[in-house]
């Protein structure tokens, strides 16, 4: 279902190919929901037989037709139902926090090898989050910017408070091998 809001609330910001889909969500939720090519082909099929998302083939001299992507009227009205539907309880699933549970077994290097390569993909993930925030433009009054700026701040801060926890766990876990 995400995915479908995701790709229907990215339309109605703008008409898009799937290839521009999967790059607007590179550049923009990334932090918080991710999905392959193939995912975007799929769901993209599926809402176009739904009568959600109408296509339009825009022909291109020397390259493939550009197959632009836009929402429809049912479509704007299945995003507003599932924005306004319910929240479902998520299950967390993190890979990393698995490994680290278990990870004592491998000793303090391999404990401290874990938290580094861990701190590394977290300081990737600001960098990409504060380079996006930085080239931010639109509207400070429009609450669709708002709220998107309120999502990337999400991203950022949790970024930032994960590399503070990291640290934070190294110092605990030098201290406990002495």
């Amino acid at each position: 279902m995400s995915l479908t809001i995701a790709l229907l609330g990215m339309l109605e910001l703008s008409p898009l190919s799937g290839y521009d889909l999967n790059k607007r969500i590179e550049g923009s939720v990334i932090h918080f929901w991710s999905a392959d090519q193939s995912q975007i082909y799929r769901t993209l099929s599926r809402l176009v037989a739904d009568g959600l998302v109408e296509v339009t083939v825009i022909p291109q001299d020397g390259k493939p037709d550009r197959r632009e992507h836009r929402i429809t009227p049912a479509g704007g009205k299945a995003l507003d139902a599932a924005l306004r539907a319910p929240l479902e309880p998520e299950n967390p699933h993190e890979s990393f926090l698995m490994r680290l549970f278990f990870a004592g077994r491998l000793g303090l290097d391999g404990v401290r090898e874990l938290l580094r390569a861990r701190r590394e993909e977290a300081t990737a993930l600001l960098a990409r989050l504060t380079a996006i925030a930085a080239s931010e433009t639109g509207h400070p009054d429009d609450i669709g910017q708002a709220l998107r700026r309120a999502t990337l701040r999400s991203g950022i801060v949790h970024a930032e408070a994960e590399l503070a926890w990291l640290d934070e766990t190294d110092s605990a876990v030098v201290t406990a091998a002495r």
